[in-house]
């Protein structure tokens, strides 16, 4: 062999051990790329649902917000209600007075009294302030609370038959339970035999 061929065949061995070595990180770079396109993927897939959780949050925060605002607003001014419901009770103990014993002064001062009452209660009324409606109905623990019972056969079981102190309702809230006296019949009464 002259030395041209050896020098051809060399270079030809050159290139074929070139040739695998660069397939070979050729190979490795296609698997890191494919291992990062895989990670990022993941990334991506975990960013996608975080930013659903969040959207999902807000929302439900922003209804809890808004249905609390909406209370806020729909029950505004109760705790003035509340305050002022013991004066209402005064009025009414004044109006109930017996105004044929009184002088002609004093029963001008309670005309004065009966208009002031009404105005109240007129100005209660227009804002959803309702007594609740109690004497001669069946006891309800949700309106009413019961301070006394007592027994007579004029009514049935579990009837009020006094009310005491008036409860008051703000719209579809209770403000003040009705305080009242409740029939409870005893049983194992007198009976023939």
């Amino acid at each position: 062999m002259n030395k041209e061929e050896t020098l051809e065949e060399e270079k030809k061995e050159e290139e074929i051990k070139e040739e695998p070595v660069e397939e070979k990180p050729k190979k490795e770079k296609k698997k890191k790329e494919n291992k990062e396109i895989e990670k990022l993927k993941e990334e991506l897939k975990e960013k996608d649902d975080k930013i659903l959780r969040l959207s999902a949050e807000f929302q439900n925060m922003r209804r809890r917000n808004e249905e609390e605002r909406t209370k806020l607003l729909k029950y505004d001014g109760e705790k003035f209600i509340v305050d002022i419901l013991p004066i209402l009770d005064n009025f009414e103990h004044a109006v109930l007075m017996d105004d044929a014993n009184l002088t002609d002064e004093v029963s001008k001062f309670l005309s004065g009294f009966k208009m002031i009452y009404g105005n109240l209660v007129d100005i209660l009324n227009k804002n959803e302030i309702k007594e609740i409606d109690c004497l001669h109905q069946e006891f309800d623990e949700t309106t009413m609370h019961a301070v006394l019972v007592d027994s007579t056969d004029e009514f049935d079981d579990n009837v009020v038959i006094d009310v005491l102190q008036k409860g008051y309702m703000y719209k579809d809230k209770v403000i003040r339970p009705a305080m009242v006296k409740v029939n409870h019949k005893e049983e194992g009464g007198s009976q023939d035999g």
